[in-house]
Formats: C-alpha cells, sequence, structure tokens
C-alpha cells in the first residue's frame, strides 16, 4: 500500500558542465532523482516524460518505477498523470536535483494533511517541486518551473491557506549551481561520476 505517488519530471535541461554530453548530464541527474524516489517506503515512485523522452525514462527506471507519458513536460501534467493512475496524493520533483535529500520528500507530503498543496522553492531560483491533493484542483495554474513561486500558486487559490510552502533545495542549472552540491550527501552516484 503506497502513500502517495512520487513523480520524477524530465524536464528540459538548459545547462550541462563544460566537455560534458549535455544529454549524458541530463541521465545522470535524472537516475540519481528516480534512485532515490524508488525505495522510499509507501512510496510509489514514477516518471513523467513526453513522447520524446520516454527511452530514456524507460533507460533508468526500476522495474517498480511507473512511467507517464503527459503533454508537456509540467508539474500539471505529472500530478494529472498520477490522479489518472488512481492516486490521490502526488508529488512532483523536477529532475535535476540529484542530491535531494530523502527526508525532504517527507516534508513535501506532510502538508497535505491540511492543505490542497504544498510548493517547495529552488534555492536558486524558481520551483523544485510541488505536492498536492488529487484530483489536481481546477483552480491549480501550470507552474512554470523556472520562474515560478509559491506566490504564484497562492495567488489563484480560493484561500492562500490552501497552499503550504515546503522546504526549498537546489537544482543544478549552472556553474554556480555546482557549488551547491552536498558531497557529504550519500547517492547522487550517477552525477558525481560525471563531475569526478
Amino acid at each position: 500500500m503506497t502513500d502517495a505517488a512520487v513523480v520524477a519530471l524530465l524536464a528540459p535541461v538548459a545547462w550541462a558542465p563544460p566537455g560534458t554530453d549535455p544529454a549524458v548530464w541530463r541521465a545522470a541527474m535524472a537516475e540519481d532523482v528516480v534512485d532515490l524516489l524508488t525505495p522510499l517506503p509507501r512510496i510509489q515512485a514514477a516518471i513523467a516524460a513526453v513522447a520524446a523522452d520516454l527511452p530514456l525514462a524507460r533507460r533508468i527506471a526500476w522495474p517498480s518505477t511507473r512511467i507517464y507519458e503527459v503533454p508537456a513536460p509540467t508539474i500539471r501534467a505529472a500530478l494529472t498523470a498520477a490522479a489518472n493512475d488512481g492516486h490521490d496524493k502526488a508529488a512532483v520533483v523536477l529532475a535535476d536535483a540529484p542530491d535531494l535529500p530523502a527526508m525532504l520528500i517527507g516534508k513535501l507530503l506532510r502538508p497535505l494533511s491540511t492543505r490542497h498543496l504544498a510548493v517547495a522553492p529552488a534555492h536558486n531560483g524558481g520551483l523544485l517541486a510541488a505536492s498536492a491533493r488529487l484530483p489536481v484542483p481546477d483552480w491549480l495554474p501550470d507552474l512554470d518551473a523556472e520562474t515560478g513561486d509559491v506566490a504564484a500558486a497562492r495567488r489563484p487559490a480560493p484561500e492562500p491557506t490552501m497552499v503550504a510552502s515546503a522546504p526549498g533545495w537546489h537544482r543544478l542549472r549552472s556553474a554556480e549551481d555546482l557549488q551547491r552540491l552536498d558531497l557529504s550527501l550519500d547517492g547522487w552516484e550517477a552525477t558525481r561520476a560525471i563531475l569526478t
């Protein structure tokens, strides 16, 4: 029995370290996020991908990982896919945060006991993740992962208190972001292998 789906969203990645194949970099980060999510207890791990990214999704998926084909690589599309899979709660995490601590997944889901939505900002701008009670609320906008924030999610809500702010973390989208990596954290072997 699972408490929620947690979906790694294969959104476009616009930056890679110099000398690194962007496709290899993107795949390594996404693999690390999926490897973080899949063993979590009481979680159904999933990957949301547009049709062109389904081969990557299949390559990094574990046997138990669900793969959702979505029309666009957006948080709302991934939440809708989880709802269509029968879940009543789901979280969506951008797949370019390879060293994300597992405890933040719990902190993203916990507010759903009293709130309709929780949003986690990326420390370097935009969004890291969002979670929601399902079906997806009609008022939820199609949040932009690069420019969205908690305020953008609260603005259309019938009551601002329906949207919780969850703890954030960084995504890897520039050379400066590499300095944010926590080398003491276990995991993220695929990304670490590229960087070392």
